[in-house]
C-alpha cells in the first residue's frame, strides 16, 4: 500500500532531519563549524497527464558553509580566524590537501601548526612569489635564533664648524703613535658587527685641517676611525693600535657641502669593509651636531615569538628587536561554497559542483582577512536547533499516525476475506 510507503519516507526523512538537528547541537562549540542543514523534496514513482503517483519525501544535506562565524578574541597568536571569505589550506598525516575553517593552530612537536583536528597549517616561503599559489610547506614556528649579519654599509651625518681651530699636521689623531700633542676638532662613534654578530664601537675623529691648494680652494678636513677596544682607560687617546682608517673630507667655503670624500671605508676587526657615506655631512658656522648615525648587520639573537598579519604573512620576532618574514599563508575559496565535499575534522574538499579551488592572498580578490589571536565560533544557534527539533518530532509523530491509519486499513481489509 502506498500509504504505509509514503509514511515511512516520512518519517525517514525526519529522522534525518533530526539527525542533522543532531550533528548541529554537538558541534555548537566546534570552532569554525558550519551548521548543516535538511533540505525535503517530493518523491514521485511517475507523472503523466494530470496525474501522477505520489511516493513520498526525500532529503538532501547541505553544509551553511558561506556562513561568518563570530570572531572571539584568545591569548594565543597563532589561532587564526577568517573575517570574511575563505579557508586555510591543510594537509593531513598522509600528504592529502583540505580546506577548513578551523583555526586553533599550535606548534605541534617538531614546530609545525597543527589544529584541533589534526591538519597541519600550509603556507609558502615568504618573498618567493608565490603567495598566489598552492602552499607547498608546512607552517613551522621553531627557527633557530637570528643569525648574525656583518656591517657592511652605513650612513654618518654631522654639521662641522667652520669657525673652528685648524690642527697641525703634527697633531692629528691619523699621526701614530702621536699621543702627547693630539688634537682634534669633533668625535662621534658608529657600531658595527663583525663576521660572528660581535659588536665593535668605532670612534670617528673629524678634524679642520684648513684651506688646500686646489683650484678654487676647498676647506679640508681630516676623518679618523679607530678601534674603540683600543682605547686607553680614559676612552680615548692614546690608542695602543694604529687607526684603522683615515681620509680627507673637501667642504665648498661657499655653500658648506661636501665636495669630496663621501665614502669613508672602514675594516672592521674581524668583520667586513664598513662603507661609511658621509656624503651629506656639512660645514656650517654652527655647532658639531650628529644627524644620521646608522649602520647595518646585527648580533646573533634568541627567537621571541611569532607575529601574522591580516594578509597572512607571518614575521619571526626576535629579542633584539629585529624580524624576519618567514611564510606567506594564502587562503582560497571555490566559486560554491555550499557544495564543497565534508569530511571527518571540519575540512572539505573541492569537487565538480563546488568548482576549482582559487588560491590568493588574504584581504584581496574579494577574500577575507586573517584575525590573529582569535577564532570563528560555530554558526550553530542552539535556539533555532532546538525549535527546529520539536518541529521534526511532531512531523515523524504525524507520519507514524499516518503509517498506523494505513496498518489499520489493512487489518481491516484482512478481516473482509474472514
Amino acid at each position: 500500500m502506498s500509504l504505509m510507503g509514503t509514511a515511512v519516507s516520512g518519517m525517514l526523512g525526519d529522522t534525518n532531519w533530526l539527525s542533522s538537528i543532531s550533528q548541529n547541537v554537538a558541534n555548537a562549540n566546534t570552532t569554525g563549524y558550519k551548521n548543516a542543514e535538511t533540505e525535503f523534496e517530493t518523491l514521485v514513482d511517475q507523472a503523466g497527464g494530470a496525474s501522477g503517483s505520489l511516493a513520498g519525501v526525500k532529503t538532501s544535506l547541505r553544509s551553511l558553509n558561506s556562513l561568518q562565524g563570530s570572531v572571539v578574541g584568545t591569548s594565543t597568536t597563532t589561532d587564526l580566524a577568517i573575517q570574511g571569505d575563505g579557508y586555510f589550506v591543510v594537509t593531513d598525516s598522509s600528504g592529502a590537501y583540505y580546506l577548513t575553517r578551523n583555526g586553533s593552530f599550535v606548534p605541534d612537536a617538531n614546530g609545525n601548526l597543527v589544529n584541533s583536528a589534526g591538519y597541519y597549517l600550509m603556507g609558502n616561503a615568504a618573498g618567493s612569489g608565490q603567495a598566489d599559489s598552492v602552499p607547498t610547506e608546512k607552517v613551522n614556528i621553531t627557527a633557530s635564533g637570528d643569525l648574525p649579519t656583518a656591517t657592511t654599509s652605513g650612513t654618518l651625518t654631522v654639521n662641522v664648524p667652520s669657525t673652528s681651530s685648524v690642527v697641525a699636521a703634527a697633531n692629528l689623531p691619523s699621526v701614530y703613535p702621536n699621543t702627547a700633542n693630539v688634537s682634534y676638532t669633533a668625535e662621534t662613534s658608529v657600531t658595527a658587527y663583525d663576521d660572528l654578530g660581535g659588536a665593535h664601537t668605532i670612534n670617528v675623529y673629524l678634524t679642520n685641517t684648513g684651506p688646500n691648494t686646489a683650484t678654487p680652494p676647498q676647506d679640508t678636513w681630516e676623518i679618523t676611525a679607530y678601534d674603540a677596544a683600543d682605547a686607553s682607560t680614559t676612552g680615548g687617546f692614546p690608542y695602543s693600535a694604529a687607526p684603522l682608517a683615515h681620509n680627507t673630507l673637501d667642504f665648498s667655503p661657499t655653500s658648506g657641502a661636501l665636495t669630496s670624500g663621501s665614502t669613508f671605508n672602514i675594516p672592521v676587526p674581524s668583520g667586513q669593509t664598513l662603507a661609511l657615506n658621509v656624503g651629506g655631512m656639512t660645514q656650517q658656522a654652527a655647532a658639531f651636531s650628529v644627524g644620521t648615525n646608522t649602520t647595518n648587520g646585527n648580533a646573533p639573537s634568541s627567537l621571541k615569538g611569532v607575529t601574522i598579519s591580516s594578509n597572512g604573512t607571518l614575521d619571526f620576532q626576535y629579542s633584539n628587536g629585529a624580524s624576519n618574514a618567514a611564510y606567506d599563508i594564502p587562503i582560497a575559496t571555490v566559486a560554491s561554497e555550499d557544495n564543497l565535499t565534508s569530511f571527518n575534522g571540519n575540512v572539505y574538499q573541492a569537487n565538480q559542483n563546488s568548482g576549482s579551488i582559487i588560491y590568493s592572498t588574504a584581504g584581496t580578490g574579494g577574500l577575507g582577512t586573517i584575525v590573529s589571536s582569535s577564532l570563528e565560533n560555530s554558526t550553530v544557534d542552539l535556539a533555532t536547533e532546538l525549535t527546529n527539533m520539536i518541529e521534526a518530532q511532531s512531523a515523524y509523530q504525524a507520519n507514524s499516525k499516518v503509517f498506523q491509519t494505513g496498518a489499520n486499513l489493512l487489518d481491516i481489509l484482512n478481516g473482509l476475506k474472514a
